[in-house]
């Protein structure tokens, strides 16, 4: 893969890394977080039908091997939904 080029993990779509949200799983600790830490990363579209697959089907906890906190979608649904009413 090209550098700068990541994989949406709901949907697969490659694109550039800076048309998606990061999502972090931190080393040492094992914490999830958005946007920023070292550790195993995972990639998602901003768009509702990835972000809903994404959590219906765990796709952000199994790619990450940790468990999501329900306040990173809580987060990323607010971020959706503040883009689409900015549009």
């Amino acid at each position: 893969m090209l550098p700068n080029y990541r994989r949406c993990v709901s949907c697969r779509r490659v694109a550039l890394k800076s048309g998606f949200w990061r999502i972090v799983r931190v080393h040492p600790s094992g914490t999830v977080e958005l946007d920023q830490g070292e550790g195993r990363s995972v990639y998602l579209c901003p768009q509702e039908s990835c972000l809903r697959t994404a959590q219906k089907k765990n796709r952000l906890g199994r790619s990450l091997k940790a468990c999501v906190p329900e306040t990173i979608y809580q987060i990323l649904w607010k971020r959706l939904s503040a883009s689409s009413s900015q549009s």
